[in-house]
């Protein structure tokens, strides 16, 4: 048995589609899409023309926005008067991609205007007193507009009025209680305004304030608007989805020098490109330049018109990414070090010297994906002993909640739900770790059932095909509430496996059935061969996609998880059985080698038993995994003890040194020719003289050791120093009568059925119930 990382939440089943069955055949769309569009909400004839028909009417008007009016004559005023402007931004895709946008469009109406981009370490998020009176003062700025931050810098904001200087916010963050004192506050959920979209990015406000100053869309901008959008992981509905469409067909056209460039660098065919190479190239780019220092080559990146320059900018970037790749990939790998000492925690905290700052928050993630529990990461300043780092969390903990609970411990924290930032002393670590466990352990959430995962549907293999795969794409562009549909597979068998990638941590396998076959890749499964390939009747739930490779196309599933019910079988009889692998609590060992089961037992394996002296009633029946280290006497004893045990991993390993059914067993001219040997020689040095004896008979020497110790088992001769002596006139016995004459014919039938039966057979033994 194998669990799922996740808990998948399957669909309900819809009853009526019948409208939008009716409106997807007028449009010639296929009608499987039906109960999909119902799961997601786009049930009328409206909602559903607006979903696959986007037209300018689904982007809003920008003076709707409450204060927009007022913050285009204050930024029309500047340019008239000759002010100096100052755009201040953000150190993400969405902050420099906002940032770029309203950059061009006052630079399209004849102003002139700087930007800068917060330090990420030196400034922190948003608005700062200190770098918004270096700006001021240093430069002259007469008026000070923000993009992607601003609602909540009521201090910053305060000291540029009493520097005479206007603030103009324009955000789409969280709104505080009460909102700072700025010349205007563009956003889309004012709590004044009344937009009719409330999920813009800081690059969709951005966008509004370019078009609301422009008097038109700025076309030419929906490139932007589409990276910041998907970068910033907003709800991709209602407006969002039309922008990024829009987006997605601009950036095709690959009218701008620098995003071109960078395409070039996530080897991706830009006139095709989808949300994918946005959200999983361009976005990750854009934002790694900002995690490890200054962002705003970003900026310039967009903005350029020098293809020198744009090619110099892109590779500067692709080279802070790869080492924004290296940093995460050592961080995570001294993370999960860490979380081995903690396995029994219901969220992590997880802190260390020298972790960099700017990829905590993705470190947190893996750790969350991996584990399926909410993480803080944090990095320790030896310096001023404070520990800075991010979280992240899963649906049933709210982050923000759980910190406030312990918040005389922070120094500085905020968020939402779902991620948070942190700061504290570093003697404080320890009281966090216990407070956050105890509030969440509050909770009572079983987390052994992993966080939720929405499927669609169940599927057969049967049903999959590429016009289906094709009309799914309709459904695109994906993101935030409006997810890639994920499917699940049942009752299938496995083939064709095998590790793949560098360091083969990636899988590549076929799911079968009598009649069909698909083709499916698991990004980082690579550690999961062994499930997979004793896996009889899989679950498998993942991603459909359409695979072209050399002209030809094929259905292909990226898988997100599986799970194998019942009890697997892993067949090691090939490997060498390593006790540090099966030493844990929940791990029992078998042996039936009395000298091997005190080797063990000294090497510290507590869970271990002897075949033959054990009593069944007395053995704890529950364990996860059972290891059969060597081959028993008996096949049936090892049955009944099997029989008796709840498992869901059987590792046989059925190791033999003595290999008896190789060897076989003498015959009795062979018994009878030895008899013969030590009647006629009375005394046999067997110290010495074996490996002589063993040629004189042309037989194996351990054969010829077991035949002596069966003549000794039978009172037929003795041994004393390594003399070999005939006992005048023994009793006459049958070889059979030999204890271990018996127990080698058992061992020979042992060893032949459990040492050469195939996996399959062996499971159909494992699964009968003996009398």
């Amino acid at each position: 048995m194998k669990k799922s990382k996740y808990s998948w939440k399957l669909a309900k089943e819809v009853a009526n589609t019948g409208e939008i069955e009716s409106w997807l055949k007028e449009k010639s769309l296929p009608s499987f899409l039906a109960p999909m569009l119902w799961n997601r909400g786009i049930r009328t004839v409206e909602e559903l023309t607006l979903f696959f028909e986007p037209s300018t009417e689904a982007i809003h008007d920008p003076f709707l926005m409450y204060d927009m009016e007022k913050a285009v004559a204050r930024i029309q005023e500047a340019i008239a008067l000759g002010q100096r402007m100052l755009i201040y931004g953000d150190y993400d895709a969405d902050g420099i991609t906002s940032t770029t946008v309203l950059k061009e469009a006052i630079e399209m109406v004849g102003g002139e205007v700087s930007f800068y981009l917060p330090d990420r370490f030196k400034d922190g998020y948003g608005p700062n007193r200190e770098t918004y009176d270096r700006l001021i003062n240093d430069n002259g700025i007469e008026l000070l507009i923000t993009v992607d931050n601003g609602v909540a810098g009521h201090e910053a904001i305060a000291h540029a009025n009493s520097l005479g200087v206007d603030v103009i916010v324009t955000d789409h963050h969280e709104i505080p209680a009460v909102l700072p004192e700025a010349f205007a506050v563009v956003h889309p959920r004012h709590p004044e305004g009344h937009y009719p979209f409330g999920d813009l990015a800081g690059v969709g406000v951005a966008f509004k304030v370019a078009t609301a100053l422009l008097e038109e869309v700025p076309e030419e901008m929906l490139d932007l608007v589409a990276i910041g959008t998907i970068a910033d992981l907003v709800s991709l509905t209602g407006e969002n989805r039309a922008l990024v469409q829009f987006g997605l067909k601009q950036i095709h056209t690959a009218q701008r020098i620098g995003l071109k460039a960078l395409f070039e660098k996530i080897d991706n065919d830009q006139s095709t490109a989808t949300e994918e190479a946005i959200g999983f190239g361009i976005a990750p780019r854009l934002n790694a330049i900002g995690r490890l220092g200054d962002a705003s080559p970003g900026v310039r990146l967009l903005s350029t018109f020098d293809e020198d320059e744009a090619e110099q900018l892109a590779n500067e970037i692709d080279i802070v990414n790869m080492k924004r790749q290296e940093i995460v990939k050592e961080t995570v790998s001294e993370a999960m070090a860490l979380l081995e000492m903690k396995q029994d925690q219901d969220i992590y905290v997880l802190a260390k010297e020298g972790w960099h700052q700017g990829v905590l928050g993705i470190v947190a993630s893996k750790i969350v994906q991996e584990t399926g529990r909410p993480a803080l990461v944090l990095g320790i300043d030896d310096d001023t002993g404070i520990a800075k780092g991010s979280a992240r969390s899963v649906e049933q903990v709210s982050l923000y909640e759980a910190m406030n609970s312990v918040s005389e411990l922070f120094t500085h924290f905020g968020g939402h739900h779902m991620a948070a930032g942190m700061s504290l002393e570093k003697e404080n670590l320890e009281k966090l770790e216990v407070g956050l466990n105890h509030f969440v352990s509050e909770l009572n959430i079983d987390f052994s059932e992993g966080p939720p995962l929405a499927v669609e549907s169940s599927l057969t293999l049967d049903e999959v095909g590429i016009n289906q795969i094709q009309g799914l794409s309709l459904l695109a562009p994906f993101g935030t509430d409006n997810p890639s549909p994920y499917f699940l597979f049942e009752n299938c068998d496995t083939k064709a496996i095998k590790q793949i990638g560098a360091d083969k941590t990636h899988l590549k396998f076929q799911l079968v059935n009598e009649t069909s076959q698909l083709d499916c890749i698991g990004f980082g499964f690579g550690s999961d061969l062994s499930d997979i390939t004793t896996a009889e009747n899989i679950e498998v739930v993942g991603q459909l996609a359409v695979n072209e490779w050399n002209g030809h196309r094929k259905p292909q599933l990226f898988v997100k998880d599986f799970k194998v019910s019942g009890q697997q079988v892993f067949d090691c009889r090939s490997k060498v059985f390593n006790e540090d692998d099966f030493n844990g609590e929940e791990t029992l060992v078998i042996v039936s080698s009395k000298k091997e089961y005190e080797r063990l037992y000294k090497q510290g394996i507590s869970s271990i038993i002897l075949l033959g002296e054990v009593t069944l009633n007395t053995i704890t029946k529950d364990w996860q995994s059972v290891v059969v280290v060597d081959c028993p006497v008996k096949v049936l004893d090892l049955k009944e003890v099997l029989d008796e045990l709840n498992y869901s991993q059987l590792y046989l390993y059925l190791t033999s040194k003595e290999q008896c059914y190789l060897n076989g067993m003498p015959n009795r001219d062979q018994f009878a020719s030895l008899f013969k040997f030590i009647a006629q020689y009375s005394n046999v040095d067997i110290r010495y003289k074996l490996n002589d004896l063993a040629s004189f008979f042309k037989i194996d020497k351990n054969l010829l050791i077991f035949m002596i110790q069966v003549f000794f088992d039978l009172g037929f001769v003795t041994i004393e120093n390594g003399i070999m002596s005939k006992v005048e006139n023994p009793t006459q016995r049958k070889l059979e009568e030999s204890l271990l004459f018996e127990e080698r014919q058992q061992k020979i039938v042992s060893e032949k059925f459990l040492l050469y039966s195939s996996v399959s057979e062996l499971q159909d033994w494992l699964s009968k119930q003996e009398d």
